[in-house]
């Protein structure tokens, strides 16, 4: 199994999740890919399953420089590809997740797990679990 793990991270908490979340994964024998989003390009949905991390920025939304620009590049890409969604926020009810599962869905994706987002820093055990269920 090939996990690609692609996130955006402002305070470094997202960017744990995704080494969480690789630690969970590669605990099932998995093999995982972590790439920020700033190097990562369309490959990246060569994989059996594609993990997307962005914490939720302004009212609820996408980072918008670089993580929205490249969710944008690859939505037309991602029917029938398996994916997960994760991040974390600080504010609000997590509107930013819900909107973005929608989309991916729309688009035609199959959300391999329910959407794992956390208030402010990650707890580690959860990430891991997260990234064990989105390898089985």
């Amino acid at each position: 199994m090939q996990i690609n793990i692609v996130y955006w991270s402002g305070t470094g908490n997202t960017e744990a999740m995704a080494k969480y979340i690789q630690e969970g994964a590669e605990s099932t024998g998995a093999s995982v890919t972590v790439t920020e989003v700033s190097q990562a390009d369309s490959s990246v949905l060569d994989t059996d399953v594609l993990a997307l991390g962005c914490p939720s920025m302004g009212e609820e939304e996408l980072e918008e420089t670089e993580f929205e620009p490249f969710i944008a590049s690859i939505e037309g890409s991602v029917k029938n590809k398996k994916l997960a969604l994760f991040g974390s926020y600080g504010w609000g009810d997590g509107q930013w997740m819900r909107d973005w599962s929608e989309r991916m869905k729309a688009a035609g994706a199959e959300l391999v797990a329910e959407s794992l987002i956390v208030n402010d820093a990650p707890d580690g055990d959860e990430c891991k679990a997260f990234g064990a269920a989105i390898a089985g």
